[in-house]
């Protein structure tokens, strides 16, 4: 029976191996969910009805079904009745991706919302596209705007990459409890992890918090 102190030393470097992992699953979902979330934000604002309701639909199915629930289905459901081999560590990506995008595109559309219509207007005036008014005056604003909410959705992946366990994604989780179940020191081994979700956490907040004082617009902010 291993001790608590000695299960932390003997599993540490195989459970600090699982960072990389968890960083690039939160990455790849980050990512995925800006790229979707642009378009589903700029189709609420300035879409036509049929797509505003289409873009609300899709928000409301990913934002109201379990992550969890959510993995199964894609990964043992519709996968395995269209015979699709992809890899756990995809789909977790793939759903973390889809499910912020959900999130993202509400962030997005109030900080599009909160730029002031006169711009628009303005770049009208001087013979400008819609679309290049959104892509060049528009957007720029809106993602420094959104950087405050964007950097919670950023905890919210984090801690909700430890679900991907799962599925078997050898991510921070799935190594500690491999490591827990061989030991038997769950606590002390789950205790530890704890703490470095939480140091990650607070790593990328602060991170987020510094790009957000530098890219900060003039009379936006305090």
């Amino acid at each position: 029976m291993h001790s608590g102190l000695a299960a932390i030393i003997e599993g540490l470097p195989y459970i600090l191996g699982g960072i990389g992992v968890t960083l690039t699953v939160v990455g790849g979902a980050l990512a995925m969910g800006l790229a979707m979330g642009l378009f589903l934000a700029v189709a609420q604002v300035y879409g036509r009805p049929w797509l505003k309701r289409t873009v609300g639909v899709y928000v409301w199915f990913f934002r109201g079904i379990p992550l969890l629930v959510l993995l199964f289905l894609i990964y043992f459901g519709i996968l395995a009745v269209l015979e699709i081999d992809l890899s756990p560590f995809t789909i977790a990506i793939v759903v973390l991706g889809l499910i912020s995008s959900a999130y993202q595109s509400q962030i997005l559309r109030g900080a599009i919302l909160s730029v002031p219509e006169g711009q628009m207007k303005a770049a009208r005036a001087i013979g400008m596209s819609d679309a290049r008014a959104i892509a060049f005056i528009i957007l720029p604003q809106a993602l420094r705007l959104a950087l405050p909410g964007w950097s919670n959705e950023f905890t919210v992946i984090m801690k909700d990459s430890a679900v991907t366990y799962a599925l078997g994604v050898a991510e921070l989780m799935a190594r500690t409890n491999h490591t827990a179940s061989r030991t038997y020191q769950h606590f002390w081994l789950y205790l530890m992890v704890g703490f470095i979700y939480m140091l990650l956490t607070w790593l990328g907040t602060r991170a987020l918090h510094i790009l957000e004082e530098r890219v900060a617009i003039s009379g936006y902010t305090r």
